[in-house]
């Protein structure tokens, strides 16, 4: 295994596996405080490729869950994957554990575009990993597709998302290359492809999946099923992170005060102490519009008052400056980007500082 040179995720190699369960576990019963009585309705292991995992630290894993946290009957239980034959021999027995969707990196089904961004998967890894994904029992597939790359062009792009349709999966992300400080092609850039050529691809890829019924329900998210787990971060739910470099954002239901966690990222100072001292958000209305505003249906004006405890009185100003730019669409009930302000969140959401 090797990191990819495009990757800035909090990732390591590690040989202790049964000892970093464990301080999950620990991890996990210093924040169940955080819970307060409520139902657990999904469950994201990601970051990194946690489908190497050991199954039986994986299974002393879940056992721990379930002993620990009330499962709403209905959740939703996500794994990330890559298409390596190591990983795919494991899905049988992700089913088995409880995971119900998986989420298959496989970036580009173009073994020239996969050699540039470091993969070490082919595309008929890749296939074969889909594949056993469904016949492995799993009926909920989520498949990562990038653009942007180097020597990729419009039609290479467009035979990666065919390709990906013809699964007939439920969810597919598509997203730009970006390059992340720290990681090798920030030391080294990749010559990519015009901004022109880059902006044609995401918006043709965009019509081709809406065409073949992928609602585009989030920037980056195309859906016949969304995912429950992205939902919830972007309506500014609260959430759980255990584990290296884990967030989480916490409404204290008795004080109705809103903080974000965050846990040391490196795996040997997290398995020493696992806690941080939890973050007061000091701009909820900027934080809450960052995440909402990323969804295509917007948001209703009820739901920024309940999640952030503020009257929309109270962003009136910039919310109307950006209706007169033509970058929001607002009434009484609702407020959500236009396809302008879609084509330019960062702007949008910048407004909000």
């Amino acid at each position: 295994m090797k990191k990819c040179p495009y990757c800035d995720f909090n990732s390591h190699e590690t040989r202790q596996e049964d000892d970093y369960t464990k301080a999950l576990l620990r991890d996990l019963d210093n924040s169940l405080s955080y819970i307060q009585g409520r139902k657990i309705h999904t469950i994201f292991i990601g970051g990194g490729t946690p489908s190497l995992i050991n199954l039986k630290d994986l299974e002393e894993l879940f056992d721990g869950l379930k002993e620990r946290l009330d499962f709403d009957n209905n959740i939703e239980i996500t794994l990330e994957a890559n298409p390596g034959a190591f990983e795919v021999e494991k899905f049988n027995n992700f089913r088995q554990i409880g995971i119900n969707r998986l989420s298959i990196g496989v970036q580009s089904f173009n073994d020239n575009n996969l050699k540039l961004l470091g993969r070490i998967h082919s595309s008929n890894d890749a296939v074969l990993a889909i594949e056993s994904a469904f016949k492995a029992g799993f009926d909920n597939v989520n498949i990562d597709l990038m653009y942007g790359l180097q020597h990729q062009s419009l039609e290479d792009f467009n035979s990666d998302i065919n390709t990906a349709i013809a699964f007939n999966t439920q969810h597919i992300s598509l997203y730009q290359l970006t390059i992340e400080p720290n990681t090798y092609f920030a030391k080294f850039p990749p010559k990519l492809p015009s901004e022109e050529a880059i902006w044609e691809m995401g918006e043709n890829g965009s019509e081709l999946l809406e065409k073949k019924g992928f609602n585009r329900y989030e920037v980056s998210a195309y859906g016949k099923t969304p995912s429950k787990h992205n939902l919830n971060y972007w309506l500014f739910g609260d959430y759980i992170g255990i584990g290296a470099g884990a967030h989480g954002k916490i409404t204290d239901i008795n004080s109705s005060q809103i903080f974000r966690t965050e846990k040391p990222k490196s795996p040997k100072d997290y398995m020493t102490n696992s806690q941080k001292i939890p973050k007061t958000i000091n701009n909820l209305q900027f934080d809450f519009m960052l995440n909402a505003l990323r969804l295509k249906d917007g948001f209703e004006t009820s739901l920024f008052e309940s999640r952030t405890g503020k009257s929309i009185y109270s962003i009136s100003d910039k919310l109307e400056k950006l209706e007169l730019l033509g970058l929001l669409e607002l009434n009484e009930a609702k407020i959500k980007p236009t396809n302008k302000g879609f084509n330019f969140l960062n702007e949008v959401q910048g407004n909000f500082l």
